[in-house]
């Protein structure tokens, strides 16, 4: 199983929403940049970038402190082992794609775009290759879009079931009801969005200490690869060294998804 550590950048500043609530932020201490460069330092080959301005539309805020964290972490291009990061947040235009593969990310999380227009993701992907992951964010099992302020009224599973057809080489499956709370991850939604997928899925939101991630690891569906930590790090109760002691890490160039 993946551990991926999440940094979620708030005007620059490292921090993190419960369920998905601007109102409910904690900012925490930390350049980005740095705690990028910690988390691989820690033993991370892959770190998940959230970019809270841009979901809502502000895209050029942080821009600079998503370029700090690629340089600080190495291009998972190079010969040597690196960390791929992955970036979710306002990915919706052209210029958005354009701008983050410049910068060097690995990977686009695309939420409102793909839930709204998935033929444009399949025009990108037809362009750019398999670099996109769809974003599914959902709440009483429907997705939610433009930083989950919004209703789809696109079924979660739906969705899933019709990822791979549009180029998509992953999926971020998030329950928001258990983003940001510690009070352990939806393994069960995430395995049903699993089985409906066929491509790999990643298990996003509720992990709360090293018990959750084992039991996430020893549950998930065959196809589920992956498992987002957040909070939980910052606040301490799962720390990154304890986390890739407990579960050996692929290398980055062997990830397709």
């Amino acid at each position: 199983m993946t551990i991926i550590p999440a940094i979620d950048i708030f005007d620059g500043r490292c921090v993190r929403l419960r369920e998905g609530s601007y109102a409910e932020k904690t900012e925490y201490t930390g350049d980005p940049a740095d705690v990028a460069r910690s988390f691989v330092d820690a033993g991370a080959t892959r770190v998940h970038i959230v970019d809270l301005n841009a979901a809502r539309g502000d895209a050029k805020t942080n821009r600079s402190v998503i370029r700090q964290i690629r340089n600080a972490t190495g291009s998972a291009s190079q010969s040597a082992p690196q960390c791929l990061l992955e970036i979710g947040g306002g990915v919706r235009t052209l210029d958005d794609v354009r701008e983050l593969l410049d910068i060097g990310l690995d990977r686009l999380v695309v939420g409102t775009v793909f839930a709204k227009n998935p033929d444009t993701v399949a025009e990108w992907a037809s362009e750019f290759g398999s670099v996109f992951i769809a974003g599914i964010d959902a709440r009483d099992g429907t997705v939610r879009v433009s930083g989950w302020t919004d209703d789809s009224g696109v079924r979660a599973s739906d969705l899933a079931q019709r990822a791979a057809s549009y180029g998509v080489c992953a999926v971020v499956y998030t329950n928001i009801a258990h983003d940001g709370v510690m009070n352990g991850p939806d393994t069960e939604g995430t395995n049903e969005i699993a089985e409906v997928s066929s491509v790999p899925v990643i298990l996003s939101g509720g992990i709360g200490t090293l018990e959750d991630l084992r039991t996430a690891a020893a549950t998930a569906h065959k196809d589920v690869v992956g498992v987002i930590v957040g909070r939980a790090i910052y606040e301490g109760t799962v720390t990154p060294t304890e986390a890739f002691a407990a579960f050996s890490q692929p290398d980055p160039k062997e990830m397709t998804w």
